[in-house]
């Protein structure tokens, strides 16, 4: 089943996603690799594709797994999770509607 796992960060967290993102983006690319991926991405803090200095709100990964438990399982071991970039996780069942 797919699940949403919806991270909110920390005040100022640029420097630690910068410091992190090699091993958070290496296992988004391993579920990639495995077929397991849907989405993932960062919200900028401002309108805009490059957000400069205004950095980032949090960030989206829908991702198949094969129980609520495997899912948060997952996420608590996210590298912005164990290393404080993010202060809000929250993993929910996912139904993929649109598109086909």
């Amino acid at each position: 089943m797919w699940y949403a796992i919806i991270s909110q960060d920390v005040e100022n967290s640029l420097p630690l996603r910068k410091i992190h993102r090699p091993a958070h983006i290496e296992r988004l690319t391993q579920l990639n690799v495995e077929g397991r991926l849907l989405i993932a991405g960062p919200h900028p803090a401002d309108d805009s594709a490059e957000p400069s200095q205004a950095g980032f709100t949090g960030s989206l990964v829908v991702a198949e797994f094969d129980s609520l438990g495997t899912a948060q399982a997952w996420a608590d071991a996210d590298p912005y999770q164990l290393n404080g970039v993010y202060q809000n996780v929250v993993v929910k069942p996912y139904i993929k509607v649109l598109p086909d």
